[in-house]
């Protein structure tokens, strides 16, 4: 139980800070700001929940370490429930915190940083690029998340790469979706703007699961084979903190 609360609780800090910093502050912070958001976000949460939970907070991640057994099946659908439940909540205090401005906010008007294509993409971006991009920067994403939390890994700095890595799959892809790499956090923004959105639902949950699975098995391919050590003198075993055969 306590790793499904930690997962509620740190993908509601993720896409409260994200979605509220776009929401509430994206006209004067910008792109960046709104990309640092997320990806400081993640940082924090992963020293902050990562001990418990592993830190996911994302359905496609949950399914990338689920194929490569990182997870067990069983606690599979806690987090996705967890994740999507936190990612919900964040969304409607962000709106209810954007309606409380002096001029009147409506989410299917304003959008509501809620993902989307074609005359919903930024940059006018159409289906099959939105597809590609959220596919690539999922990969992007889940294959950083599996090489840094590696067993050959210096697993202690892995929060830092993630939470850069999430900084930097929002910087390619605001123009172009706003990106997303995340069901979770497509979800919590969709459903408050319906119509549009949820029409378009489908791509930000297919398109980050493939990319995921994608990462999952290239990330297996290009990992390397440990050593075992013989002796305290054996300097052949990779430099990371944990050294086991496969």
């Amino acid at each position: 139980m306590r790793k499904y609360m930690a997962e509620m609780v740190g993908t509601f800090i993720l896409v409260f800070s994200g979605v509220g910093s776009a929401v509430l502050a994206g006209d004067r912070i910008g792109p960046l700001g709104v990309s640092l958001a997320f990806g400081l976000a993640l940082l924090a949460m992963a020293y902050s929940v990562g001990p418990v939970s592993g830190c996911h907070l994302n359905p496609a991640v949950s399914v990338g370490l689920l194929v490569t057994r990182n997870m067990k099946a069983r606690d599979f659908f806690g987090y996705v429930v967890a994740q999507l439940f936190g990612a919900v909540l964040a969304s409607a205090l962000v709106l209810a915190i954007a309606q409380g401005a002096a001029g009147p906010y409506d989410p299917r008007v304003e959008g509501f940083w809620a993902n989307g294509y074609g005359a919903h993409s930024p940059g006018g971006y159409n289906m099959g690029s939105a597809f590609l991009t959220e596919f690539v920067l999922t990969f992007v994403l889940m294959f950083t998340y599996l090489g840094t939390t590696d067993s050959r890994a210096f697993v202690n700095m892995a929060g830092i790469p993630i939470g850069l890595a999430l900084a930097l799959v929002h910087l390619a892809g605001i123009p172009i979706t706003r990106a997303s790499a995340n069901p979770a956090r497509s979800i919590g923004t969709a459903i408050f703007v319906g119509g549009w959105a949820m029409r378009q639902l489908w791509l930000f949950l297919a398109a980050p699961v493939l990319g995921a699975l994608l990462a999952a098995a290239v990330h297996r391919l290009v990992r390397t084979p440990a050593y075992v050590i013989r002796s305290p003198h054996d300097r052949r075993a990779f430099p990371g903190p944990q050294v086991q055969k496969d």
